[in-house]
């Protein structure tokens, strides 16, 4: 699944349309979008092609895995990719707002 997406991120990062980047990858429209929906997954070397030919240079990243990875690691996992998808600005300190009364009621 992680190659469809980087090809659907590579395709709309370039700005081609899905039979402009098939054209210069030297496939079909339909080819692409069975790559990028994850119904099929391209080789290595189309994968490459593919990436080439939006313009990008594929990089290869090793991480390590969860020991006994499961479910909730997997989860984990897709939360912290959704997070790296957000740009975060330093916004300062945080500021609290001061209590009048902090005696409790009785």
């Amino acid at each position: 699944m992680e190659a469809a997406r980087t090809l659907r991120h590579a395709r709309e990062v370039s700005g081609l349309s899905r039979r402009a980047l098939a054209r210069r990858a030297g496939t079909s429209a339909a080819t692409l979008a069975a790559y990028e929906s994850g119904r099929v997954v391209p080789s290595v070397a189309v994968f490459a092609r593919i990436v080439d030919a939006a313009g990008l240079t594929p990089t290869l990243t090793l991480t390590p895995t969860v020991a006994g990875e499961d479910e909730r690691a997997r989860e984990l996992e897709a939360l912290l990719d959704l997070a790296d998808q957000f740009e975060w600005a330093d916004r300062g300190s945080l500021h609290y707002p001061i209590l009048a009364n902090l005696t409790p009621r009785r």
